[in-house]
């Protein structure tokens, strides 16, 4: 039994994410206490119950302390299954974050999946989906793995309601090496908003301030959409393409805050990940974790953060490894 402190380091959601999928994955039971310790309040939240319980579901894990506000788990795994599978989180908590929790133990399981899932695509403290679509996807398929979105309905804070479609399949995974992005391809533009905003033209205006701050580029996609939710939301998602990786950035309309501030404040964002030549924005940083343990691999980052000194503490308890950072360079090695 493998025992993790959910106060180590960041103290968040992510260990208990990664934790869980290493057990899974691993087919080592884990406990893991003091379940975010440091938050107000303590304890598990409706998306980190989600991503517990749907590992629980594909591996037919035994499950002690799995109820909203535990700060202890206990998680026992068994034999992980393909199959379909459908999971609601019951509130807009975010479904990136339950995906994250599934990926490593499913794409290294070699089966095939089918999972739905129901919650907020565009929340705080989270990439929106739109990330996990067009920036995460983009790097799992370098590794090798077979992955589609599709985006059903979305769903923003605090009625959630938003339904997303992945698709797996069995495929071999090999290590990816990065480190140089190369030429600039193109930089998109993805800007969201509920239909009830489409009078006020939020979603064009998120654009108008992100393309005013963020310059003249190669601009591909623009897109702009209105769509169907059960409570008024927005975001903007955007990304710079380059002949070896891609780098992304977003930000969620607030009510209050002008559309147009909403889209600068993405662009300074971007910026902000672009100014030094890393081939991992700070999402990837510490997503890209678990995969690298796993596979092999070497990138350059902007800067550590304590997600990512987490993700990795959390991996070396599971897997025979040791990860190594120089200057700005990060890869893994196995001991």
């Amino acid at each position: 039994m493998i025992t993790i402190d959910g106060s180590y380091g960041e103290g968040g959601g992510q260990i208990i994410r990664s934790a869980v999928s290493l057990s899974a994955l691993t087919g080592k039971p884990v406990t893991i206490s003091n379940i975010r310790a440091n938050r107000a309040p303590p304890g598990l939240k409706a998306q980190h119950l989600t991503g517990i319980t749907a590992l629980a579901d594909i591996c037919g894990a035994r499950l002690s302390g799995a109820e909203v506000g535990s700060t202890k788990i206990i998680f026992e795994p068994g034999k992980i299954k393909s199959g379909t599978y459908n999971w609601d989180i019951g509130t807009a908590g975010a479904i990136t974050l339950v995906l994250q929790a599934l990926m490593p133990a499913v794409l290294f399981s070699k089966k095939d999946f089918v999972f739905r899932i129901t919650g907020g695509t565009a929340v705080t403290h989270s990439p929106p989906i739109e990330y996990f679509q067009h920036v995460f996807c983009d790097y799992l398929k370098r590794f090798g793995a077979d992955i589609s979105v599709e985006i059903e309905r979305y769903g923003f804070y605090p009625k959630g309601g938003g339904q997303v479609t992945v698709k797996t399949r069995a495929s071999e995974l090999s290590p990816v090496e990065i480190l140089e992005r190369g030429k600039l391809v193109e930089t998109n533009v993805w800007s969201i908003a509920s239909s009830d905003l489409q009078k006020a033209s939020v979603a064009e205006r998120q654009i108008k301030g992100f393309k005013k701050e963020f310059g003249e580029t190669k601009y591909g996609k623009l897109d702009k959409s209105y769509v169907g939710a059960l409570s008024t939301g927005s975001v903007i998602h955007a990304h710079n393409v380059y002949e070896n990786c891609i780098i992304g950035a977003e930000e969620l309309g607030e009510r209050g805050k002008p559309a147009e501030k909403v889209g600068e404040e993405c662009a300074q964002k971007l910026k902000k990940e672009i100014q030094f030549d890393s081939t991992l924005d700070e999402h990837m940083l510490d997503q890209i974790i678990p995969y690298m343990a796993l596979l092999g691999g070497k990138f350059r980052f902007r800067q550590m953060t304590s997600h990512a000194e987490t993700n990795i503490w959390v991996t070396e308890q599971f897997l025979p490894v040791k990860f190594e950072v120089k200057g700005n360079v990060i890869w893994c090695k196995k001991l």
